[in-house]
């Protein structure tokens, strides 16, 4: 295996994972996108970073992108190059969005795209490398196909499937607040065990919001409850869970994006959600209120 081309592309979206009841095995992808850049050179790592996280993120070798690029071309048999690296963020870090699964998707689908053979590293594979970096995949799987996708782990493997779902039945809105949680914090506010009546709630309510995003979306509302993880986190990001129960009782289908906490609604409108934010949060002027898309295409790559 050879490196072939010298300068490549890859545009990879932001994420939302769990979806409510679907705790590390519902995902979606959104249309909001890191671009970046990489070319294959004889000198050392070199990184431009531009936008999100800029000036914050490791440099060099350490760079989750540089990372999962020399992870994925060892995987092939590839050899090694200096990287020069230029990423423009626009995916929010600590927010519940996807960020790192984004550059480690990112970093792979580059090592990918600058092979001579690029079936080395198929969309399996990336998944299942990826979770090495992520430690499951419901991020990792909606970055890479788009759309919406069931994951889970089959021993030490990854699978995934997408999602049909009905045209009109998502809206997807993001709150996002201007404080940030670690996805560490978020894991380590969880109980070890759950009772057993709480996991069947779950169950049910994973079970209908597949139903309820291909067949009827009027179901999200209910099809969205929890007992599992999202009141269990509200000590370490009380006013986004609060904004949540506010909309949820509201009727809106409103649940943490990921580890949060920012707030994800599955179906909604900026000018019915706007309002409840600035009446009920301490400052309306923390927060950003956005409709994006579903990113249905998921990652891209292109030879420049």
């Amino acid at each position: 295996m050879r490196i072939q081309h010298q300068r490549v592309a890859v545009r990879v979206p932001a994420t939302s994972a769990n979806l409510g009841p679907g705790f590390d095995a519902l995902g979606l992808a959104l249309d909001l996108c890191d671009d970046l850049t990489v070319e294959a050179t004889t000198g050392a790592v070199e990184i431009d970073a531009t936008g999100e996280g800029a000036g914050t993120l490791p440099e060099g070798e350490e760079h989750l992108v540089i990372r999962a690029l020399r992870r994925g071309l060892d995987h092939a048999g590839a050899p090694q190059a200096g990287l020069r690296l230029h990423t423009v963020n626009r995916i929010p870090h600590g927010r519940g969005l996807g960020s790192s699964a984004a550059a480690t998707v990112a970093g792979l689908l580059l090592a990918r795209a600058l092979l001579s053979d690029p079936a080395a590293l198929d969309d399996d594979t990336v998944l299942q490398l990826a979770c090495e970096f992520e430690g499951h995949p419901d991020n990792a799987a909606p970055a890479v196909l788009g759309g919406v996708t069931l994951s889970w782990m089959e021993g030490e493997s990854a699978r995934t499937v997408a999602l049909r779902t009905r045209e009109d039945a998502l809206a997807p809105l993001v709150l996002r607040p201007s404080t940030s949680l670690s996805t560490r914090r978020a894991r380590g506010l969880l109980p070890e065990t759950v009772p057993h009546a709480d996991a069947a709630f779950n169950a049910a309510r994973a079970a209908l919001l597949v139903h309820a995003l291909g067949t009827d979306p009027e179901l999200l509302l209910e099809a969205t409850e929890d007992r599992l993880h999202q009141e269990q986190r509200a000590a370490g990001m009380p006013e986004s869970v609060e904004l949540m129960r506010t909309l949820r009782r509201a009727g809106h289908p409103a649940v943490i994006s990921g580890a949060g906490p920012s707030v994800l609604v599955l179906r909604g409108q900026r000018a019915q959600i706007a309002p409840l934010v600035r009446e009920n949060v301490a400052d309306p002027g923390q927060w950003r209120i956005a409709q994006v898309p579903l990113h249905v295409d998921g990652a891209t790559s292109v030879v420049r």
